[in-house]
């Protein structure tokens, strides 16, 4: 049957509307710090109930707003900085007071104070539904302050696909951290009920912000990024190609003081370390790149996290240059230097222009595609009759023995990666970390029990500095970290101290470990099996701690891990399921040689 069209009323368009700024109560944060940054604010103050669901509270030093654009503010399409079409392009500041407002009060209770210096007395707004239901006067300090309560009560099907209170807490603290790089002169501070989770004061020094807020532990491995190339500035800080972790969470870029998501500057970011790092590993970094506002276009995207530049080929080129300019310095006077030689930044330049194309088909009219920043699919080949292989140190089909790795004449080391092995009928290739991954998880599995497993109390336990979201999950997980057989506890401020650890990782780097094993955490903790986590957790630890590609092994630590695969139950894959090893028939070397 047809359906007439009809106009939207007021109350339906406005939630609708909300939907494209508000996805979480962290979005509510984003939206109004900028509010209070472009205020001009220097001590901003958030506070958090129930990780942001049930109440956001920004409080900010800024001008204020006098009676008559504080109720305008509310207003759909209300701004101070608009004027005409032309000024969308030339925009400096976050937007304007108003412009997530509406779409915030439209899904929240609202109540906004706030005063400006030349008034003697301030404003107070309260408002349910984007309605406004009460305006008087009201004593404040100058500044503002905005309480947002019971975010999407008047939309419970979107209300139900919020997360848990630590989970959202968690997100609402990326959206201050990103903000507090950007602005190292404003004091930030977050507290909730139960603790103060966040304390930034204010410098002029981004070095020293971002050890306050990431740990030093990490900033001791960042260096320094600055370059200019024509009117493209690029300067910030990068992580050391030893120090990567397993996703993207330690990247921040910013444009013009905006942070922004970007799949051509993930790809600019990723270029200098592809030869220096594992794959699948990342760096961390914190880099700003500032561009004349007429070349990039901000107003793509809703929440404005993504940008479309006018030249996007320089601002990846300048990039790249940066970030291997800074990485071959260091390179100089380590063992790098052979990944970076003199000259590195001109050498390098024509190997990305394959790879970039991919990132600069979103900034064609004709994409409609998206691609990761490797431009790489990634996957394990499985067509090697590696399905069969386990059954072969079963039983030796031609000698009716049973076979072992430790029965099995060593040969060599292959590109210091890959152990080749003589077989009864064929030679076997193995992949030694693949093969000291599943040898330490076992061992880890094995030893590990539901509650407790086998500690050693370490003599001088370790100090970590983490993030404040890392904190958090720490914090939340201490039991289950100790049933795994770490003892983490609390130190002071977003440091925790390790006073034991399971005894098999008793002679592994913490510092490198710990943050590791968040991650993990936080990717899984929310499974209901605690045997499902602990198997993923176990998984990363061994991963982090076998022996990696590329180190040499002696024909005694060969000949050790060899009977470590033969006590182990199963030897075939690693916990990842890559294959540990590869066999190859004689029948099979005799028709590559065509023998048959």
């Amino acid at each position: 049957m047809r359906r007439p069209i009809v106009v939207m009323d007021e109350e339906l368009s406005g939630k609708i509307a909300a939907g494209e700024v508000v996805e979480r109560p962290a979005s509510i944060v984003k939206e109004l710090i900028e509010n209070s940054l472009d205020a001009g604010a220097t001590d901003i103050l958030i506070e958090l109930e129930n990780g942001g669901k049930h109440s956001i509270r920004v409080n900010d030093n800024g001008e204020g707003m006098e009676r008559e654009d504080a109720i305008l503010a509310f207003e759909r399409y209300a701004t101070s900085k608009i004027r005409t079409f032309d000024d969308m392009y030339t925009i400096h500041s976050f937007g304007f007071r108003g412009e997530a407002l509406p779409s915030i009060a439209s899904i929240a209770k609202c109540e906004i104070l706030t005063r400006t210096r030349e008034s003697p007395s301030g404003t107070r707004i309260l408002l349910e539904r984007g309605v406004i239901t009460e305006v008087i006067e009201a004593g404040c300090p100058v500044g503002t302050s905005l309480h947002v309560r019971d975010i999407f009560y008047s939309t419970p099907a979107r209300k139900k696909f919020l997360k848990k209170d630590s989970t959202e807490q968690a997100h609402c603290i990326d959206a201050i951290v990103r903000l507090a790089f950007a602005h190292p002169h404003v004091r930030m501070r977050l507290v909730t009920p139960k603790r103060e989770v966040l304390d930034v004061p204010g410098t002029d020094n981004l070095n020293e912000r971002i050890s306050i807020i990431l740990g030093e532990d990490l900033t001791k491995n960042f260096i320094p990024v600055e370059k200019h190339d024509g009117n493209i500035r690029i300067e910030g800080f990068v992580s050391k190609p030893v120090f990567t972790r397993s996703n993207t969470k330690g990247i921040f870029y910013y444009v013009n003081g905006r942070f922004i998501r970007d799949s051509l500057l993930n790809n600019a970011i990723m270029t200098p370390y592809r030869r220096v790092i594992e794959a699948r590993r990342y760096p961390s970094a914190v880099i700003f790149i500032t561009v004349p506002p007429e070349d990039v276009d901000v107003n793509v995207h809703p929440t404005k996290m993504e940008v479309r530049f006018s030249n996007p080929w320089s601002i990846h080129s300048a990039v790249v240059k940066a970030l291997t300019s800074s990485l071959a310095d260091v390179a100089l006077s380590s063992d790098m230097s052979h990944f970076y030689p003199s000259g590195t930044v001109k050498t390098l330049l024509p190997e990305y222009r394959q790879r970039v194309r991919e990132s600069l088909k979103r900034y064609t009219v004709m994409s409609g595609s998206k691609t990761s920043f490797s431009g790489h699919q990634h996957g394990v080949h499985r067509g090697d009759g590696t399905e069969q292989i386990q059954d072969y140190f079963m039983q030796d089909t031609s000698s009716g023995q049973a076979v072992t790795f430790s029965s099995l004449r060593y040969l060599d080391q292959i590109a210091g990666t890959y152990l080749l092995f003589s077989a009864p009928d064929g030679a076997i290739l193995v992949d030694q970390h693949a093969a000291h991954e599943r040898v330490l998880f076992e061992q880890m599995k094995s030893t590990c029990r539901e509650k407790g497993g086998e500690k050693q109390t370490l003599l001088i336990p370790e100090v970590i500095s983490l993030t404040p979201a890392d904190y958090i999950v720490v914090k939340d997980h201490c039991a289950f970290l100790n049933d795994i057989g770490f003892e983490i506890e609390g130190y002071s401020g977003n440091t925790v101290i390790v006073r034991s650890v399971p005894t098999i990782l008793s002679d592994v780097d913490l510092k490198l470990l710990i943050p590791a094993i968040i991650e993990e955490v936080e990717k899984t903790g929310r499974s209901t099996g605690i045997q499902e986590v602990r198997d993923k957790i176990l998984t990363r630890v061994a991963c982090q701690c076998a022996v990696k590609a590329h180190h040499k092994l002696t024909r005694v630590e060969v000949e050790g891990l060899c009977r470590d695969l033969d006590a182990i139950p199963f030897a075939s894959t690693c916990p990842h399921g890559r294959p540990i090893f590869i066999k190859f028939d004689t029948r099979d070397l005799e028709k590559m040689f065509r023998r048959k």
